[in-house]
């Protein structure tokens, strides 16, 4: 009985001494670099694949992905260079390039990066007004970017593009930009009206010279506009022309002939023709 209790804790001790010794593999992803700390002291990289690392003597305090990595970001409500309230949501992409560095630059290398690019993005805002803001967004975001990666550099970081996503601005300031863009649309459009009426008086001038030389084009254009008149309304256009052809009256009788003299030659022919009967 005494053997086999012995056998059993010799095993069990076995058991544990493997469990022991199997808890220092790991197995890293491709992208994966992982800082190895030996009594506290740092002894390099490892990875990608199978790795191991003795357990209580050795350790590991994170995982490093060497890809490039996303972060939004945004500022509280921060004033721009013209006083102007404004909430910029942002992008950045960046990536660590030198792993040492970011082992022993930084203790959070991630929340160090998100927190000097926020202080950056603000420190741009207020150097900048509101309508180079929202004119300018790239020019900005590259200003940004290099601000941020010079700062980032001592961590091994390196940032690739920074970009403006949007900028929120108060509700009454919206309200005065819509009000000043829609007059300014109404500005736009009266000065195309007025230089169309421009040109089409000049149009005009011209063809009233054309015409002034040249009766039949005149005629010619009249009878156009009629026709032109009759075919937009469906109501009766009755015509009833001032020149027509002499005809004459019968009989040696004086009367002219209508249509040829106006209504005082007509009157002024009948009294002379009274007076002389």
């Amino acid at each position: 009985m005494v053997n086999i209790a012995l056998v059993a804790v010799e095993a069990f001790i076995a058991l544990i001494v493997v469990i022991i010794l199997l808890s220092g593999i790991r197995i890293l992803k491709e992208w994966e670099r992982a800082p190895v700390l030996r009594l506290g002291r740092y002894t390099g990289l490892k990875g990608p694949g199978v790795v191991y690392i003795i357990p209580f003597i050795s350790k590991i305090p994170f995982i490093i992905s060497s890809r490039l990595q996303v972060m939004s970001f945004k500022t509280e409500q921060t004033l721009t260079k013209d006083n102007v309230p404004v909430v910029v949501d942002a992008v950045m992409y960046f990536q660590p390039v030198d792993l040492q560095k970011v082992v022993l630059g930084a203790e959070n290398y991630v929340l160090a990066t998100q927190f000097a690019a926020q202080t950056t993005l603000r420190e741009v805002i207020g150097s900048t007004t509101f309508d180079n803001l929202l004119a300018e967004r790239e020019r900005i975001g590259a200003d940004v970017r290099a601000i941020i990666d010079s700062k980032t550099e001592a961590w091994g970081i390196k940032v690739t593009a920074t970009e403006i996503r949007d900028v929120a601005i108060p509700p009454g300031l919206q309200d005065a930009m819509s009000r000043q863009a829609q007059a300014e649309r109404e500005r736009r459009a009266r000065v195309t009206l007025a230089l169309a009426e421009f040109e089409a008086a000049q149009k005009m001038i011209e063809a009233a010279d054309l015409y002034k030389n040249n009766d039949k084009g005149f005629q010619l254009r009249w009878m156009n506009i009629i026709y032109e008149l009759g075919l937009q309304g469906k109501n009766t256009i009755m015509l009833i022309p001032a020149n027509i052809p002499v005809a004459g009256v019968t009989g040696g009788a004086t009367v002219p002939p209508y249509g040829v003299y106006s209504i005082k030659d007509l009157v002024e022919g009948k009294t002379k023709q009274e007076g002389t009967e």
